[in-house]
């Protein structure tokens, strides 16, 4: 993956330094270091569709008035059907599409963990230092960390299943403080995706597309530990347990 991922020397240099957040001097924001990183995520196993972008006005390229998500939904009704791993479409997209931000499509191949940024950062040391293997892992300057990880497939029982939407308030489960787990029906920005407000605000890899996606109840404990820390409340001692089983 890590050469897939690099590519030529030249062009793995400037991946890296997208990686630490900085663009290379005099390359724009659709240059070939935002290409390789979008084909490599989606290469990946992560489907991508194109989604919204800042903007004057509203802060969101749609038409939508008062848009609630602004700069972080899907351009298409048919995301979840238009999400692709294709290599020649996502390329397509990120040159005819040069400002568009792109979502991953969670529930097909992959989930996602989303818990408060404080609380991520702690976590990710903790199993880090524990030894656990991390998968990729994102940082929103909205405040949130996301770890993604393999999916955990469709129960048999729908009344079993959360599908996260982007509009849902999760600090409001009293299990799972601050945790949001996108699985079906769900999906997130992925790096690199601009938000609104200053121009340095975005959605940024930690750990690239290039570490193995994990499965998720390898890394739920020491998430929801964390997420009750930062949130002032004991940690469930069921947490890792509370979620639905493989089918």
């Amino acid at each position: 993956m890590s050469a897939t991922f690099g590519g030529r020397s030249g062009r793995q240099g400037r991946i890296s330094q997208w990686l630490r957040g900085r663009r290379p001097k005099g390359e724009a924001a659709d240059d070939g270091g935002r290409e390789a990183m979008l084909v490599a995520t989606a290469g990946a196993g992560l489907p991508l569709a194109p989604a919204a972008y800042p903007a004057p006005g509203y802060g969101c390229s749609c038409d939508r008035v008062g848009c609630p998500t602004p700069a972080r939904h899907p351009v298409s009704f048919a995301w979840q059907t238009q999400s692709t791993t294709d290599r020649a479409q996502v390329e397509r997209w990120v040159r005819d599409q040069p400002e568009a931000n792109f979502i991953t499509a969670t529930g097909m191949t992959n989930d996602v963990l989303d818990v408060p940024l404080d609380a991520g950062r702690a976590a990710l040391d903790r199993l880090l230092g524990e030894g656990v293997e991390v998968g990729p892992v994102a940082e929103s300057d909205d405040g949130r960390m996301l770890f993604f990880t393999q999916t955990r497939g469709t129960p048999e029982d729908e009344d079993e299943w959360w599908p996260c939407e982007l509009d849902c308030h999760p600090e409001t489960m009293d299990e799972h403080p601050g945790l949001r787990w996108h699985c079906r029906g769900s999906y997130v920005l992925v790096p690199p995706a601009r938000l609104p407000g200053a121009p340095t605000r975005g959605v940024r890899w930690v750990r690239g597309p290039e570490h193995a996606l994990p499965e998720p109840l390898t890394l739920l404990e020491s998430l929801t530990d964390a997420c009750a820390r930062h949130a002032g409340t004991e940690p469930d001692p069921h947490a890792a347990t509370a979620w639905p089983s493989r089918h």
